[in-house]
């Protein structure tokens, strides 16, 4: 019978966001599969957890997946931490996953901190409807066409982005979405020094252009404004008139509905659904 496969999320910053599942999740696994084994050891010494680790990270997920699904599959117990956050978010943890669910491991996921969620949440803007979009690519081309292809999403978008980077990211922002947009800049979440500004992408432009970027930083973008629909012409109007008296409206209540739905002039819509049968 195989093992399981623990997703455990990490501080991001405050060790005291680490729940008592977590701890307990760490405490009974057999091996901890981690991001950085150096960063991991300060959170397992803190809490007192010793429990053996190996390396999984981005430049050895390959054949370090491969290794940790045999021992799965043997029957141990993993639990997979990251240097910070919710593994397998924007991380190749993802790929491990997919491994277990290709071969048959469960897996379960311990709750705790994510950045993106954190930021949208204290954003003011809208939260109903998001898209995680994580680091744009440094390829200045590439990241300008994936920017463009975003201009008309009307949903919030969440962007992670290191401080060195955060000019160019934000004239490329600005560039492709306009300089009123709005956007919140969460620096540092759950650190001492955390920090939210709100403003316009121009605004966030000129503020660091004299000011230096510092600490890591999660941008929440407002959505585009939803596309006008065409408006209706009298053709349409008869057209939907037309179908309603096909479902068994009479004709003068057909016409007040599409009227009230479109705009259309009631008195005109009807001239013309009129107009049309004598055409007939």
């Amino acid at each position: 019978m195989s093992g399981t496969l623990y997703l455990v999320a990490t501080p991001i910053g405050n060790l005291g966001d680490f729940s008592p599942r977590a701890v307990d999740t760490l405490e009974n696994a057999d091996f901890i599969a981690a991001e950085d084994t150096r960063v991991s050891m300060k959170l397992l010494n803190h809490f007192g957890i010793k429990k053996p680790l190996v390396s999984y990270h981005e430049h050895n997920h390959v054949t370090a997946g491969q290794s940790i699904l045999s021992r799965l599959l043997a029957g141990e117990t993993c639990a997979l931490v990251t240097d910070a956050g919710t593994p397998a978010i924007s991380d190749p943890g993802e790929d491990l996953v997919r491994l277990c669910a290709e071969n048959g491991v469960p897996v379960y996921s311990i709750p705790g901190c994510c950045a993106a969620v954190s930021a949208l949440a204290v954003s003011g803007l809208p939260t109903g409807r998001f898209t995680f979009e994580g680091f744009l690519t440094v390829n200045k081309k590439s990241r300008r066409e994936r920017l463009e292809q975003l201009k008309s999403e009307e949903r919030t978008m969440i962007f992670h982005e290191a401080p060195h980077k955060l000019r160019t990211t934000l004239a490329d922002l600005r560039d492709a979405f306009g300089p009123e947009r709005r956007i919140s800049l969460c620096r540092e979440m759950t650190k001492l020094h955390e920090e939210t500004m709100r403003c316009t992408i121009g605004e966030a432009v000129d503020y660091y252009e004299l000011t230096e970027p510092k600490g890591e930083y999660v941008l929440v973008v407002a959505g585009a404004e939803p596309a006008e629909a065409p408006a209706a012409t009298l053709e349409d109007g008869v057209r939907m008139v037309r179908q309603l008296r096909e479902e068994g409206a009479r004709t003068k209540d057909a016409v007040k509905e599409v009227a009230t739905h479109t705009g259309l002039s009631r008195n005109e819509l009807y001239a013309a659904v009129l107009a049309a049968e004598r055409e007939e």
